[in-house]
């Protein structure tokens, strides 16, 4: 990764907030952060062992309260906004523009800056997010990542049992190491304001795959004969809500299998931040065999 400043630009050791600090791409964030020289505060909703170099704060993005003392003394602040709507961030957006960090926001690379309307609700919610910073004046750091390779964690219960992983498809796109996003977000914590673009940096992985792919490529590293079979939404649904997932995150996700367009898009924006290719999907993969065995 290139050398980096402190977003303040001044000789002080900057302090930094990590929103969804426990999630995929907040506990590689926290990782990254703990090796350099900042003053990390982390915000979740439960207790966390301490840590002497983490002040982990509990509380919630939705309570005014919770976040305005989260964000005393705060210098710049990684946000990820896990809810299906956006209606509960205006208080919190109203708190960030009080304190005026440099902020990065987590988004999606599936915002169509054109449609009136996005393709589902969850890339809807990202947009709305995206025009209410903008709207607060808080010029955000906007990071656009693509399909997490992680999410094939959900499919270790089902290899436990066979060599198959069924469910509903979805469109191919580029699909992102976790691990670079969280690089990238790093980076754009820390660099000086001039050397970033302001455009929305667009986080992808180095080629398209589709589900089928991703399952033959984990197939091939843990030495199994997996295959892909794709379910309807009806028998998708079934089962979510049988694994006792929300109702609204349920038909979120249908409906994001169901109309989110493939997505040929491949950026060297991970390499502009990180200062390195991105990482394959069999690279996450194979660092990560021991979870699917």
């Amino acid at each position: 990764m290139p050398d980096t400043a402190r977003p303040t630009g001044s000789h002080s050791r900057p302090s930094i907030l990590v929103t969804g600090a426990p999630g995929n791409v907040g506990r590689e964030v926290v990782a990254r952060l703990g090796e350099r020289d900042v003053r990390l505060r982390c915000l979740a909703r439960g207790r966390h062992a301490p840590h002497p170099d983490i002040e982990w704060v509990e509380g919630d993005l939705t309570d005014r309260a919770d976040m305005r003392a989260a964000l005393v003394g705060m210098d710049a602040v990684f946000l990820i906004w896990p809810l299906l709507e956006s209606g509960p961030a205006a208080e919190l957006i109203e708190e960030i523009a009080a304190t005026s960090p440099r902020l990065v926001y987590l988004s999606s690379t599936a915002i169509d800056d054109e449609a009136p309307r996005q393709s589902d609700p969850i890339v809807q919610v990202h947009a709305e997010i995206e025009l209410l910073l903008h709207n607060a004046g808080l010029g955000p750091i906007v990071l656009r990542s693509d399909t997490l390779a992680s999410n094939a964690r959900g499919w270790a219960a089902q290899l436990r049992t066979g060599d198959e992983v069924s469910g509903p498809d979805v469109a191919m796109t580029p699909v992102v190491d976790p691990r670079d996003v969280a690089d990238a977000a790093v980076s754009a914590l820390l660099r000086p304001n001039d050397d970033l673009d302001e455009e929305p940096h667009l986080l992808t992985g180095p080629e398209p795959l589709s589900r089928a792919d991703q399952v033959a490529r984990l197939g091939a590293v843990i030495n199994r004969p997996l295959r892909f079979r794709s379910v309807s939404a009806d028998l998708a649904r079934e089962r979510m809500l049988a694994d006792g997932r929300p109702e609204p995150l349920v038909e979120a996700l249908i409906s994001a299998a169901e109309h989110r367009p493939a997505s040929n898009c491949v950026t060297d924006h991970v390499q502009r931040l990180t200062g390195r290719p991105a990482r394959t999907f069999t690279e996450w993969v194979t660092d990560h065999a021991v979870e699917f065995h």
